[in-house]
């Protein structure tokens, strides 16, 4: 968080190597258009020289967007807090607003923006975008044939999901990356967005939840919210999204968590849940 120009700014520092400079500058115009029609969501500013960016040593850039005054719905890795009532209108809007996001990107300039793609092979392929979640090293080797069974059969459905709703996603729809602010909920940090199922998003806004015992109320509440714009998924594809969400977040937990066998082992078994969850209902 910085000043500049009497403005409170998010000063943002990339991670080298993650994102090419392309997909940064594009990230950061696809929101910039966002903002321009009215979405709740940070706008990018400009150095003096009319550039997004700026190169920092080792590979990495920095990009400044506006500060927005708010509170995530949540924390990463904390229970929900707040009435059944209360949650029930938190994931209605959090739906409405997913699907208020994908409207908005419909309806703006996209054909220029370069982003990684969350397509079958990015997400359940050999070298997923996540890492390869059936590796995670805290997974018996019953567990990791499990995730591989499940991998096989989801990259089967992706492929064959024609038709099925697509375009950019944030790919990252966390709580904590959901602000409450004074004119409803915003999204920020679009680091993961790329192209790809819209369902995506409302699976993975909804698997940091996949325990909790009033999950199916969500699920129904997030859904309905979604479904005020846009045609809602089934709860089955709901859950096999979800599920998808859970393996890219073990694979993640490889790199992002390397060294840290709690963390890893807490994402493995997450995944292991939804994908016997998932296999289950197929």
């Amino acid at each position: 968080r910085c000043v500049a120009g009497g403005e409170t700014l998010a000063l943002r520092v990339h991670r080298a190597g993650y994102q090419s400079r392309m997909a940064i500058e594009s990230e950061l115009c696809w929101t910039a258009r966002l903002a321009d029609v009215g979405f709740p969501c940070p706008r990018p500013r400009v150095s003096n020289d009319g550039a997004f960016l700026r190169a920092l040593p080792g590979g990495q850039y920095a990009s400044a967007v506006s500060w927005l005054e708010g509170k995530a719905i949540g924390a990463s890795g904390k229970a929900l807090e707040g009435s059944d009532a209360d949650l029930r209108a938190r994931f209605t809007a959090l739906g409405a607003r997913i699907a208020a996001f994908h409207e908005a990107t419909d309806a703006i300039e996209t054909d220029d923006i370069q982003r990684p793609a969350w397509d079958a092979d990015a997400l359940l392929g050999e070298e997923p975008l996540g890492g390869c979640f059936w590796e995670n090293p805290t997974l018996s080797a019953t567990e990791a044939e499990l995730l591989l069974r499940a991998k096989a059969r989801g990259y089967e459905l992706l492929v064959s999901m024609e038709g099925a709703d697509a375009g950019l996603i944030h790919a990252d729809c966390l709580q904590e990356n959901v602000l409450a602010t004074p004119e409803g909920l915003a999204l920020i940090d679009f680091d993961d967005a790329g192209f790809g199922y819209r369902a995506y998003d409302l699976g993975t806004a909804m698997v940091q939840h996949f325990a909790h015992p009033e999950r199916a109320l969500f699920e129904e509440a997030l859904l309905s919210g979604y479904g005020t714009l846009r045609a809602a998924p089934s709860r089955d594809e709901l859950l096999f999204f979800m599920a998808l969400r859970g393996l890219a977040s073990c694979g993640g937990s490889i790199s992002r968590a390397a060294g840290d066998e709690e963390a890893q082992r807490s994402q493995a078994l997450r995944a292991i849940r939804l994908a016997e969850e998932w296999l289950a209902s197929t």
